[in-house]
């Protein structure tokens, strides 16, 4: 998967994720480039979930 593509799959996966958890924020979801340790630890704050479930949804997406 080439960075293009990639952005356009977070892109998708943060709608999805916002819609699914109405207290997520754009810069709760801006720790992507770089920074997937704290951007599932900010996910896994807000959601409650674990990190392998966001891990799945994030893929699944």
């Amino acid at each position: 998967m080439n960075e293009e593509q990639f952005k356009g799959k977070w892109n998708i996966a943060k709608g999805k994720l916002k819609q699914q958890y109405a207290d997520l924020t754009d810069d709760d979801l801006k720790y992507a480039e770089g920074k997937s340790d704290e951007l599932l630890g900010r996910l896994q704050e807000k959601t409650g979930e674990s990190k392998e479930k966001l891990k799945k949804m994030i893929n699944d997406m």
